[in-house]
């Protein structure tokens, strides 16, 4: 969850660190710090509470200037965010350390610690490690050996940074859990939890695999695998560019990257469309075989990639006619899931780090699957390299916490890869055709949709002193309503939740009154004529509704209900896709009234690497 960057070079690194941090904030912004060497007699370490600027804020008082040197940006899990509680951790004024993840059996190796007679200053199950790492290195010759000892002791995820007052050229990091890149420059090496927060000075880059570790150097580095092999890792250049993190002419990353969905839906269905069919290639060299014996489905996936899998449910059983199970990781990997033969098991990550969908993965690779597919934003991810097949969404860095782009992206791969199971399983030649040519058309209907910006900027003055909020959906459009309450509450604070509009009398109506908007999504399809009905029963209690249609839907605003009609009508496969950038608008809008963080709301995270 937390974000980790380090660097070893003949300049000083220290902005370096910080630049790194700012583009890793999306994993959290409890807190921040940095520990560097200039191979003087003691670590240098500064921490603050708070986003990455006010350890800017510090450094500007206070300059620091080193040659080597860990910084970190925390999303709090032991112990609140404080100063004292802060990354990096150091033992004895020898080990500085960062971290990112949580290890299970700290409190059995902090009581042992303590009987050796080192003191705690922080509630962390980090600190830990630094004062075991500080231990070790008493009767180790290098650093790399008492890390090796060190995380043969651990239980549980995560990624260590460590650098010892003993060796001040080396950076030692280790990786179990939680994503680690190991970026390449000229007489400098560096480290981090993200490509993104190394763009700036290299774009070659190696990535850590399950239980490496790696001494880093000036002018070399070396990996060792788990049972410390000295292994090579694939060095890659990468195609992100460094400024397409940047906000630009846009208020807040949200903002901009709804904007960007046109481009990024685009992206993600081109070349992999031919003579109005998708190519199985487009899934992996192995797909066309793999595709062919798939009798059902399993999607896994957690927040807003479940209800992408949640709306490919109902395309699924409705055009490919497979059972489909969708669920959200955390729930799926503690069950004994029964598995029906020629089940393919596909994960939806837009980080590829998230640990309970990497740990439904990897349980998956156990449990009899054919095959698993991994839908994904980021090529360098764990779950790309663990699955068998990958679809990557295209949809280019996101920067705001609440996914936007992402998800509209992934509605788009999931599309796709219903059409290539829909064509092995009766859907024919001129149907395929027009559902091919649908999704194309989606890019520009999603543009139109946005024409609807200052419209709906209009409306969200109306949740200004609202606490709460409805939000109903049928059919594919019920998981829509759900990711609506779900950026929401993300980004507002207002508590939302979300029905399948047939459930209103079933307990749901009792909330309703003039104070409580409910929002409803209207495309015209089989389902509009009964959700008239249950938008009736809103009505019959005094609701206010707020109602995203088709244009031709026959729905007119009165004085209880607000209709915001879109630009065009679209169909049942595209709707999904359009609609959700309505409420993606309405979220934001509502979030910029009330004052709130819009691209890092309060106690969340971007990439969830935590269990």
């Amino acid at each position: 969850m937390c974000g980790i960057v380090g660097a070893v070079a003949e300049r000083n690194v220290v902005p370096v660190l910080i630049e790194g941090l700012r583009r890793l904030e999306y994993r959290g912004y409890d807190s921040a710090g940095l520990a560097a060497s200039n191979g003087g007699d003691h670590l240098v370490r500064m921490r603050t509470v708070g986003k990455v600027q006010k350890l800017q804020d510090a450094l500007d008082r206070a300059p620091i200037a080193a040659h080597r040197g860990i910084a970190h940006t925390r999303w709090a899990t032991h112990g609140e965010p404080s100063e004292h509680n802060a990354h990096p951790h150091l033992s004895t004024d020898t080990v500085a350390l960062v971290h990112n993840g949580i290890i299970e059996n700290y409190e059995q190796l902090r009581d042992e610690l303590k009987e050796l007679g080192y003191e705690f200053t922080s509630e962390t199950d980090t600190e830990v490690v630094a004062h075991r790492i500080a231990h070790h290195l008493k009767s180790c010759d290098t650093l790399l050996s008492a890390v090796q000892k060190t995380v043969a002791e651990l239980e549980g995820a995560y990624a260590l940074a460590v650098i010892a007052k003993s060796d001040p050229d080396c950076i030692v990091v280790a990786r179990a859990g939680c994503p680690v890149v190991l970026g390449m420059g000229i007489g400098e090496n560096f480290v981090a939890s993200d490509v993104s927060a190394l763009l700036p000075v290299t774009r070659q880059f190696a990535f850590l695999e399950e239980g490496d570790l790696a001494e880093i150097r000036r002018t070399s580095v070396r990996v060792f695998d788990s049972q410390g092999d000295p292994v090579e890792r694939k060095i890659t250049e990468s195609e992100i560019s460094s400024d397409a993190v940047e906000r630009g002419e846009y208020r807040h990353y949200m903002l901009k990257e709804i904007h960007e969905q046109p481009r990024a839906v685009a992206e993600t269905l081109e070349q992999r469309i031919a003579n109005g069919r998708v190519l199985d290639a487009a899934f992996g060299h192995r797909a066309a075989d793999l595709l062919d014996q798939v009798k059902g489905v399993h999607i896994i996936a957690c927040g807003t990639s479940y209800h992408a899998g949640a709306v490919a449910r109902y395309h699924i059983e409705r055009l490919c006619r497979l059972p489909c199970m969708v669920e959200i990781a955390s729930e799926y990997r503690y069950r004994q899931p029964v598995v029906p033969d020629g089940t393919l098991f596909v994960t939806i990550s837009q980080s590829g780090e998230t640990a309970d969908t990497l740990a439904a993965l990897r349980m998956a690779k156990e449990s009899g699957y054919l095959a698993t597919l991994g839908i994904c934003n980021v090529p360098e991810s764990s779950l790309v390299r663990e699955s068998d097949l990958v679809l990557m969404t295209r949809a280019g860095p996101e920067i705001g916490v609440a996914s936007t782009k992402a998800f509209t992206t992934q509605l788009a791969a999931l599309g796709l890869l219903t059409l290539v199971l829909s064509r092995r399983n009766g859907l024919d030649t001129d149907d395929e055709l027009k559902l091919t040519e649908l999704l194309e058309a989606t890019p520009r209907l999603v543009e139109a949709t946005l024409t609807l910006d200052r419209t709906i900027q209009v409306l969200a003055e109306r949740f200004a002193d609202k606490h709460h909020a409805l939000f109903l959906g049928r059919g594919t459009q019920y998981p829509i309503a759900l990711e609506g309450a779900l950026k929401l509450k993300e980004i507002s604070y207002i508590h939302a939740e979300a029905y399948p509009a047939g459930e209103l009398k079933h307990g749901p109506l009792a909330l309703v009154d003039a104070d409580m908007p409910v929002i409803a999504v209207a495309p015209d399809n089989a389902l509009l004529e009964k959700l008239k009905s249950n938008l009736q029963e809103v009505r019959a209690r005094g609701g206010q509704l707020i109602v995203f249609t088709d244009p031709n839907s026959g729905m007119e605003s009165d004085a209880q209900t607000t209709v915001i009609k879109l630009p065009e009508s679209v169909t049942d496969f595209q709707a999904p896709i359009v609609y959700t950038v309505a409420l993606q608008l309405l979220s934001y809008h509502v979030a910029v009234l009330k004052g709130t963080d819009v691209d890092q709301p309060r106690n969340l995270a971007k990439s969830v690497t935590v269990e």
